[in-house]
């Protein structure tokens, strides 16, 4: 057994996978991440997702070398609907459309969409179902924040500068 856990071992580094964020903070993803400024984004579930990705990309301090352009779609469905048409059961998707923009030439280096839903129970409390919806916001800001920034992070170990 403890034979196959080195032989395993040594047989890794020949896969080719390597860290997406080998050096830490001195790397070459976690520099490029942090010269990434992200743009304006309209509304309640824009200024989320602004700052989880703020929180996400550390500045690096040398100034911005791209911007983040994103877009965003928030939906509410009703899903569960008793016979008196009352809504028991809601689905919040939020879907982000970015682009990372060059500020150097202004051209558009990447081209992409994340999402995420969430499913909300309705219950007689209008307060609580309100409170939920804006949980789920907050959590689907969060996820989505999240996929954008690994997504960024592989086009930047694809192209170092």
């Amino acid at each position: 057994m403890k034979r196959a856990a080195i032989l395993l071992a040594l047989a890794l580094p020949g896969c080719g996978l390597q860290p997406l964020y080998a050096g830490g903070a001195n790397g070459p993803v976690a520099s490029s991440l942090g010269r990434v400024e992200v743009g304006a984004i309209e509304g309640r579930a824009g200024w989320l997702m602004a700052n989880a990705l703020r929180d996400r990309l550390a500045d690096a301090g040398s100034g911005p070398r791209y911007r983040l352009d994103v877009r965003l779609d928030d939906q509410i469905t009703g899903l569960g609907i008793r016979r008196d048409d009352a809504v028991t059961r809601e689905r919040r998707a939020l879907r982000a459309r970015y682009q990372l923009v060059d500020t150097r030439n202004g051209a558009v280096v990447l081209d992409a969409t994340a999402g995420s839903d969430a499913g909300i129970d309705v219950v007689q409390s209008e307060y609580a179902t309100i409170a939920a919806e804006n949980t789920a916001l907050e959590r689907l800001s969060m996820i989505v924040a999240d996929e954008i920034v690994a997504r960024l992070a592989v086009y930047a170990r694809g192209n170092p500068r």
